[in-house]
């Protein structure tokens, strides 16, 4: 590895040249029929890596797997070498492909098609799939390409007319599995344990082989997720191109100010869409990661302007990718990607994961993707067509990006995450013990062995008090035979479903935006976009899940205001250090959108429109230290400055926590007052997201005194003199960012730390891992 520091005066902070690694092949295994290797070759596969022949060699002997490589190091050969084995030798056998998202089922699905291989019968089965198909796949297929959403609405509620299917079950494939985190990842954790027991009622134990990006600890994070003893392959035998990664801090704007006066630097959303629209017009295939749908939208679209003024026909060949499309236009630009057609995309995360798309010479990162496994996965979808390709990382006027190009050896020098979740998470267990109850009897077997044991116990006794299941002496039961609760379960984590986004004049359906951050997204007023096209909502209808658009071209943006209030619960942990104290337990938080504004291409804040939406109270778990009056009086932050000094601190305290526990600003909140009831004292909240707690906020107690360090060097590293949004200026701030007291905060941390470093404290690791998939709202 070879790093440079840059002119700390101009954009590029860091650059690092990955040098290319030789692959390590070995033989064919000897028990891979001949008809299995030469359909390969066809396919231009002369010999396995070693990474492939290990874990394939596992599974094929029984043994519960997990591969967890690089970008492209050809994970998918683990599991069709001893599927495919099996099938050859029992033409009864059937295997299960799990996929997070449809487009990686997809294109595994067309890759094993193009095998051509006898007898196989591959079939997808997801929410895109006609009834006929699904019909023929039940009856037919023996490897069946779905995801969990699927089994779980459709697949296990109905698993008597599955029944031939999982009773020949032989092996099931949980692909990139490191994404099954959080919420999410506890609620597929119990879904695989529902499936594995209703296997077992039909008298099949399918071998589980699983893949992962690299991951920390991946065999304890598998055992965890599929409650079986799992064993890992780590060691990566694929070639590796040579890779120059380079880290950009977009400048200052001097000619704009921002919200309180503010300095405002480049967007990074602007920065890669010139990047793309440069690599595009030098023939680079490139894909640009942005943040989120609508930053996709908006890159694709700007880097088209620029593009027209250079070459119309390279506008045409770049477009946007993103969750939200319509089956069919996802397909046609997965088809456009695959080919070519395509040279420039830009793409949320949907294409971190998806479609395995080759000879890719560049990849732009509009803002750090929250994750260094995350960063690594999409930095790897460059370099599989030349020797050396390029990586570029913009920071976003962020806290923790700009700490990352300021701190190269935080992202560059440090190991990657692993992935944490709670199956005992109340608010997970309860709906998805519901949903074993309708499928099966719950027994006390199942209690103690699949399900968790005393916490399961527990929240079973709840269920049957609320007269939600029945107890009999043979276990507990769903009462109707009519309902199937998992239809009402929402397994991505907001439990309150999807909001189409219709057009008004017409009644065509645009897409579909999450349930619970409709109201920060989807508010009336907010400027909504859909492949290039942007709509103004005129009105949302949260009971009824509509938000009804009308085509507009406004020439502003729209960023939503919120307000929160936190009230502790039950505290967990206590630390009480004197003038400092650290907690960590139970709150309820209840939260409002209450505005938006308006806000030019170039982030001036145009107008503040208020709003009147419904209050959301959420039961989740928080940090929260408290800190003496006196104390801070003493250490120069005077009464007046106390609560700017605490609300900065919050700030930048949200915005740094992602580079220790796996999440976005946006998954977490915060709140900060000179006086808090419970604590009688200044205090400082963050707080997960999600109903129950995602882990996030209990990670941050673990390894306060190095998160906190952290912000302190994020706030007084930053050249601003007041502040601004790359230390303590929030995105969402309720108040405006109002007041925000840069310096005072730097006082309020080192007080915190100066506190912790004296007497006995939550651990100081190193960042670490906490996973999540996005909250709601």
């Amino acid at each position: 590895m070879v790093s440079a520091d840059d002119d700390a005066a101009g954009p590029l902070r860091h650059t690092v040249r990955l040098p290319p690694r030789a692959g390590r092949d070995v033989e064919w295994p000897g028990w891979v029929p001949s008809e299995v290797r030469e359909a390969l070759g066809r396919g231009g596969m002369k010999a396995p890596w070693s990474h492939q022949a290990d874990a394939a060699a596992l599974a094929h002997t029984g043994r519960d797997v997990v591969v967890a490589t690089g970008t492209a190091s050809g994970k998918s050969l683990a599991y069709q070498l001893p599927v495919l084995t099996r099938f050859a030798a029992d033409p009864r056998a059937t295997a299960l492909y799990l996929a997070p998202t449809k487009a990686l089922a997809a294109d595994q699905l067309r890759a094993l098609d193009a095998l051509d291989l006898a007898d196989v019968r591959p079939a997808q089965l997801d929410g895109d799939t006609p009834m006929d198909a699904r019909d023929w796949a039940r009856q037919h297929a023996r490897w069946l390409f779905s995801n969990p959403d699927m089994l779980h609405r459709s697949v296990l509620p109905r698993h008597s007319r599955w029944a031939t299917f999982l009773r020949r079950l032989q092996f099931v494939v949980v692909d990139e599995c490191h994404t099954y985190r959080g919420v999410f990842g506890s609620h597929v954790a119990l879904l695989l344990r529902r499936l594995l027991r209703i296997c077992a009622r039909y008298g099949s134990l399918p071998t589980l082989v699983l893949a992962s990006a690299t991951v920390a600890e991946p065999a304890a994070f598998a055992s965890r997720l599929t409650g079986r003893a799992v064993v890992a392959v780590t060691d990566d035998g694929s070639p590796g191109a040579g890779r120059t990664v380079a880290l950009w801090e977009p400048p200052l704007l001097p000619e704009l100010v921002g919200e309180n006066g503010a300095p405002v630097r480049r967007a990074a959303g602007a920065e890669a869409a010139r990047m793309l629209a440069d690599l595009v017009v030098e023939g680079a295939r490139t894909l640009a990661f942005v943040r989120s749908r609508r930053g996709a939208e908006v890159t694709a679209l700007t880097a088209q302007r620029m593009l027209a003024e250079v070459d119309p026909a390279l506008a045409e060949r770049v477009a946007a990718y993103r969750g939200g499309y319509l089956p069919e236009e996802r397909r046609a630009l997965e088809v456009a990607l695959v080919s070519g057609e395509l040279l420039g995309v830009a793409t949320t995360n949907a294409l971190e994961l998806g479609v395995d798309i080759a000879g890719l010479d560049a990849v732009v990162m509009a803002g750090f993707p929250g994750t260094r496994a995350s960063f690594w996965q999409q930095s790897g979808r460059a370099g599989r067509a030349r020797d050396e390709a390029l990586v570029v990382l913009v920071a976003r006027d962020d806290p923790m990006d700009t700490y990352l190009v300021h701190h190269p050896q935080a992202l560059l020098g440090a190991p990657v995450e692993g992935c944490v979740l709670d199956p005992h998470n109340p608010y997970v267990l309860g709906p998805q013990l519901v949903c074993a109850a309708a499928e099966l009897p719950i027994t006390e077997h199942d209690v103690t062995e699949t399900f968790g044991g005393a916490a399961a116990a527990a929240v079973l006794d709840e269920l049957v008090a609320d007269g939600v299941l029945r107890r009999r002496p043979s276990g507990w039961f769903w009462p109707s035979t009519r309902e199937r609760p998992a239809g009402s379960v929402d397994i991505r984590g907001s439990g309150l479903g999807q909001v189409a986004v219709v057009e008004a004049a017409t009644g065509r359906m645009l897409g579909t935006v999450d349930g619970a951050s409709a109201p920060a997204t989807a508010h009336p007023g907010a400027v909504y976009l859909h492949r290039g096209e942007s709509y103004l909502v005129e009105e949302l209808d949260l009971e009824a899940g509509v938000a009804l658009v009308c085509a507009a071209d406004p020439d502003w943006r729209t960023d939503a205001r919120s307000t929160a209030d936190v009230e502790v619960a039950r505290v967990l942990a206590h630390l009480d250090l004197g003038d400092v104290r650290v907690s960590f337990g139970e709150v309820t938080v209840t939260s409002q959108v209450v505005a938006y504004q308006r806000r030019a291409p170039n982030g001036t804040v145009l107008e503040t429109v208020p709003l009147d939406l419904p209050e959301q109270t959420l039961r989740t778990r928080g940090v929260w230290y408290d800190i003496d009056e006196s104390a801070l009086i003493a250490a120069g932050v005077s009464l007046v400055r106390i609560p700017g000094a605490l609300h900065a601190a919050e700030h930048a305290a949200i915005g740094l926590l992602p580079l220790f526990a796996i999440c976005d600003r946006w998954d977490i909140g915060g709140m900060s007052t000179g006086l808090h009831p419970h604590t009688g004292r200044p205090t400082v909240f963050v707080h997960d997201g999600h109903p129950g707690g995602a882990g996030f906020a209990e990670r941050g107690h673990d390894v306060l005194a190095a998160w906190l360090e952290a912000t302190r060097a994020a706030i007084r590293d930053c050249e601003c003199r007041t502040g601004c949004p790359s230390c303590v200026q929030s995105p969402k701030c309720g108040n405006g960012n109002v007041p925000l007291d840069k310096a005072g905060a730097v006082t309020v941390l080192g007080v915190v730390l100066d506190a912790l470093a004296q007497g006995p404290g939550p651990d100081r690791g190193t960042p670490s891992a906490l996973c999540e998939e996005r909250p709601p709202g």
